[in-house]
């Protein structure tokens, strides 16, 4: 079992990002399997890395947009990975619950911030499922 559900990369513009991704990823014969204003989603028979324009609404800047995401094995595990976060002195950046606006169906996450400013999702029927 892969422990990465996805990587993604903030970037100015979708537009401008896969002028670049798109031809990229084809020479590793990887392509775009979904797109729209706000993200692009690449890979092989199941997207395993994004790039997205970042998600509250400020400027592109290196790393934001930016987080790591987990892959977790149920519902459970996602609560069980937010609370100890928060108990390991992590901040919450997104309850633990359904996600119906994402491309996948019965997603499952949290997010969290580490004490050191990076973002951490843990994610139950993600991309990698």
């Amino acid at each position: 079992m892969n422990i990465l559900d996805h990587i993604s990369l903030g970037v100015p513009s979708i537009e401008a990002a896969r002028r670049f991704y798109d031809p990229v990823m084809a020479s590793l014969s990887l392509s775009c399997l979904a797109a729209n204003e706000a993200f692009a989603a690449y890979g092989k028979d199941a997207v395993q890395f994004l790039v997205m324009v970042p998600s509250d609404g400020a400027e592109f800047s290196r790393g934001n947009g930016t987080h790591i995401a987990f892959r977790a094995d149920a519902p459970a595990s996602v609560d069980r990975f937010h609370s100890a976060s928060l108990e390991a002195g992590g901040a919450c950046a997104g309850e633990p619950g359904p996600r119906p606006d994402y491309p996948a169906n019965d997603v499952y996450a949290g997010f969290v911030i580490d004490p050191f400013g990076h973002k951490l999702e843990a994610i139950h029927n993600g991309f990698a499922s």
